[in-house]
């Protein structure tokens, strides 16, 4: 019973933490930072898109996969992120005026969603590897 009470509270945990990361790329990517010193890393922001991704993938996947490993619940996490990259995109074309859309970012979107899903997969087949034996 315990550990159904800890599992459980974890769920509720990586939820919170799903919800305000998915906030927190809102606001990042549609509110302007015109005052932010600029880093002197060439494509800065993609990295920045990517890691957003990576992490949205993964605290999606802790909260709603049930099972320990799902490629189903895997999938469409992947599927969200790919699309909520793009909205966010569209709407930066459409209600902003110091950002604009750019296809690259969501091509670093999904790079990062990707990454997330090898980990997951990999993470998985460890474990399943070790269980095993």
């Amino acid at each position: 019973m315990k550990i159904i009470k800890n599992s459980l509270a974890r769920k509720k945990i990586y939820g919170l933490l799903a919800i305000i990361w998915t906030l927190f790329i809102l606001v990042m990517c549609l509110v302007s930072f015109t005052e932010l010193p600029s880093v002197g890393v060439s494509s800065a922001d993609k990295y920045v898109h990517a890691s957003f991704h990576f992490v949205f993938t993964i605290l999606w996947f802790l909260t709603l996969d049930k099972s320990g490993y799902s490629r189903k619940i895997l999938t469409r996490v992947f599927l969200s992120s790919v699309v909520f990259g793009i909205a966010i995109e569209i709407m930066q074309g459409l209600f902003t005026k110091t950002r604009q859309a750019d296809i690259y970012d969501v091509f670093a979107n999904i790079a990062g969603a990707l990454m997330a899903v090898l980990l997951l997969y990999y993470s998985a087949h460890v474990v399943k590897m070790k269980a095993d034996n």
